[in-house]
């Protein structure tokens, strides 16, 4: 979501959707909904990526629904792969409510819409994300050009621009089915910066458990499985470390994803019938 330059890097076809209820029995506590998908593809000679997703965001009475496209250069770098990507898309922001203040009505503050508002505007993301078969680390930025959120009010608010860091590395244990993956993300604004530590214990791709740590804000404790297929399912529940874990239920993550390999580098393949022997 936040990086396209990862677009194409998993060398298949990966449709993901998260649903994450955050603060649970806390009244107009944010819900978001997103889907993914993204695939690789060649042209002229060359590796690109290209993806979409669709984010659905709601906080009390305002909802923030995006639609972005993104697409990703990938060259050959040391004994990995280098993704250099962009990303496009809409916002549709929205408030539907009625403000309840100590004062009484907000139609004396030009800063505060009176009514329900609705607005779109457009948005610019970029990144870079480098990947061997054991490494992974990413570079970002998301809302760029600080899109604004142009109500009908003297105030305009703004998507303020943020910033991505992310490195993984998968270890392998002494069984070539187990491998641990200890990863890091920190996100910043600028202003306030969050550092994300945790990692994942992994048996052969089919079931993993880990935890994270989130500084100042919780502790995550997540796990998944591969059912059908390809097919796999995640969960996560956050355990809040501030004051708001005496008046919430925790946060609860669904994950859902499903991959498919096209076998675009594949060569041509013999079969034998038991018919012609």
């Amino acid at each position: 979501m936040f990086n396209p330059g990862y677009v194409g890097s998993k060398n298949a076809i990966c449709a993901t959707a998260i649903n994450r209820q955050q603060w649970i029995d806390l009244d107009g506590a944010p819900v978001s909904s997103v889907f993914t998908v993204n695939s690789p593809f060649r042209l002229l000679g060359a590796d690109h990526g290209v993806g979409a997703h669709i984010l659905n965001d709601q906080i009390g009475f305002e909802t923030n629904l995006s639609f972005n496209l993104s697409y990703a250069y990938r060259m050959d770098a040391g004994a990995g792969k280098l993704g250099i990507g962009l990303g496009f898309g809409m916002i549709n922001s929205s408030l539907e409510g009625e403000w309840v203040l100590p004062g009484g009505s907000p139609a004396g503050d030009p800063s505060v819409p009176a009514g329900n508002e609705n607005t779109f505007t457009t948005d610019f993301s970029a990144g870079l994300f480098y990947y061997t078969d054991d490494l992974f680390i990413g570079i970002s930025s998301t809302h760029i050009g600080e899109p604004a959120i142009e109500y009908n009010i003297h105030a305009a608010p703004f998507l303020g621009r943020q910033y991505y860091l992310t490195a993984g590395y998968s270890l392998a244990l002494g069984n070539p089915l187990y491998s641990i993956i200890p990863a890091l993300t920190i996100h910043s604004d600028g202003i306030m910066t969050q550092f994300n530590l945790g990692g994942i214990f992994d048996f052969d791709s089919r079931i993993w458990g880990g935890v994270t740590y989130r500084h100042g804000s919780a502790v995550v404790g997540m796990a998944g499985i591969k059912i059908f297929g390809d097919i796999h399912v995640g969960y996560s529940h956050d355990f809040s470390t501030t004051a708001l874990r005496k008046f919430n239920k925790g946060t609860h993550e669904l994950m859902l994803r499903y991959c498919f390999d096209l076998g675009t580098d594949r060569g041509p393949q013999r079969y034998r019938s038991i018919r012609i022997l």
